[in-house]
């Protein structure tokens, strides 16, 4: 069983259970008549945000994968995602640590799924200490945004 990590600390996954959860071969696929309603995506961290962008209309969570803590491509897919006008939801998943938290949250994603191993060695306090994403963004004070 995973963990869901939000700005209000650990709790269950409330939206994967109830969509259908495709990946992106089942997306290319599928007929746009197929298509199951609103439905989950999960997507490997070096996908084409601009080949997801016609079926945004349909999905309502894009679940990125992280391989390895250190490999940041998820990041900037969620970006780049959030700069496509993807209004859904954005959940990282994988290797994602309580020290990235910050950068996920500011790059666009609502949440981040870790495993129960993960939460035993990093509590909800580690996560929670890191939830103050808006404060000292530098870039916040660059563009001149109160």
């Amino acid at each position: 069983m995973s963990i869901i990590v939000t700005d209000a600390g650990f709790g269950e996954d409330t939206l994967s259970g109830r969509l259908r959860l495709l990946d992106l071969e089942a997306l290319r696929a599928a007929d746009r008549c197929d298509l199951p309603g609103e439905f989950a995506l999960s997507l490997a961290n070096n996908a084409n945000a601009d080949e997801i962008a016609p079926f945004f209309a349909w999905i309502r969570l894009i679940v990125i994968d992280f391989p390895s803590f250190a490999d940041g491509r998820g990041f900037s897919l969620a970006k780049r995602l959030r700069e496509a006008s993807y209004r859904g939801t954005l959940r990282a998943t994988g290797h994602v640590i309580a020290d990235q938290y910050r950068n996920a949250r500011r790059v666009g994603f609502d949440e981040v799924e870790i495993s129960e191993d993960l939460a035993a060695r990093q509590p909800e306090r580690q996560w929670l200490a890191r939830t103050g994403w808006q404060d000292n963004f530098y870039q916040k004070r660059l563009r001149a945004v109160a």
